[in-house]
């Protein structure tokens, strides 16, 4: 049985209808150029826009994650996140907040200081050994991710033997660990444009509804406005909105995903009603329709 709730900060959150998770980059260089907030006024305004759209949670990341992306220190890292968490846990308290972080004293800092209620590792762990045993320790919500290498680095290692059968090891063998550490809440991110190819990003695609009914476990999707889309299109970040919207209808209806990491909180919102308004219409068994055919003759 899928857990169908998260605690977020003492608030018991239902997962029953999919959430939408709102970004804000506070970096100088992540990918799509809209979504980079720096200054504070700016940052008030994306999130009172990601609360009236109807967005649950906010992401807040200070580490560009697209690839090839510089490194950043950790002091780098923390004084970007200062004043946008200090906003958020002074004048938006109604909002559940996520700090996209590998870095497990920066992820201790974040929950701490500013009472952040999820942390979402790109990393999955690898990039910082203390991470596991730290969610585990403060007892929030964790986005384990698929990855591999680091952004920098991840292009590169695209080779699978079976794409499918490697990423549920990885995340067997993770899950297994944060659960023998005791952590409670945990979800899944599949890990879409981090060392996979265009092809197998679409493979992966069709797989997340095996793997989340595999794992047993609440699903995010991180596929807004990414470079399987534009790519695809031959295009760019700025024109990926309809197509992202297409992968979350697709991933709506076979039921794999539980969250929509979003640019876009709108538009994410409406495909969860509509697709939850599709869902709840039903076909009798023992009541098929029948169609008849009109012929004509002239």
């Amino acid at each position: 049985m899928q857990k169908q709730t998260l605690n977020l900060g003492g608030r018991l959150v239902s997962l029953d209808k999919p959430l939408v998770m709102g970004i804000v980059n506070v970096t100088p260089d992540s990918f799509y150029g809209a979504s980079r907030t720096q200054a504070l006024d700016e940052q008030r305004a994306r999130i009172r826009q990601i609360i009236d759209e109807g967005g649950s949670i906010v992401d807040v990341g200070a580490y560009s994650s697209r690839p090839g992306a510089d490194d950043v220190s950790p002091e780098e890292e923390k004084t970007r996140l200062t004043p946008t968490l200090a906003l958020l846990r002074d004048e938006f308290p109604e909002i559940a907040v996520s700090v996209d972080t590998f870095r497990a004293d920066i992820a201790a800092w974040a929950v701490q200081e500013y009472g952040v209620q999820m942390i979402n590792d790109i990393s999955g762990g690898a990039l910082d050994d203390k991470m596991f045993g730290t969610v585990a320790r403060l007892q929030v919500p964790y986005i384990l991710m698929h990855m591999r290498g680091t952004p920098q680095t991840m292009s590169e290692l695209t080779a699978y033997s079976d794409l499918r059968v490697e990423i549920l090891d990885y995340f067997t063998e993770r899950i297994g660990q944060l659960r023998d550490l005791g952590l409670h809440d945990l979800i899944v991110d599949a890990g879409f444009g981090f060392g996979k190819t265009l092809e197998q990003n679409y493979e992966l695609m069709t797989y997340l509804q095996d793997l989340r009914s595999a794992l047993e476990l609440p699903m995010l999707l991180g596929i807004s406005r990414k470079s399987m889309i534009y790519r695809a299109l031959d295009a760019t970040p700025e024109d990926a909105l309809n197509g992202t919207s297409v992968l979350h209808t697709y991933a709506l209806l076979q039921k794999s995903a539980d969250i929509l990491r979003v640019h876009d909180v709108r538009a994410a919102v409406e495909c969860i009603e509509i697709t939850q308004r599709l869902m709840q219409v039903s076909q009798p068994e023992d009541n098929p329709v029948e169609i008849h055919t009109r012929h004509s003759s002239y």
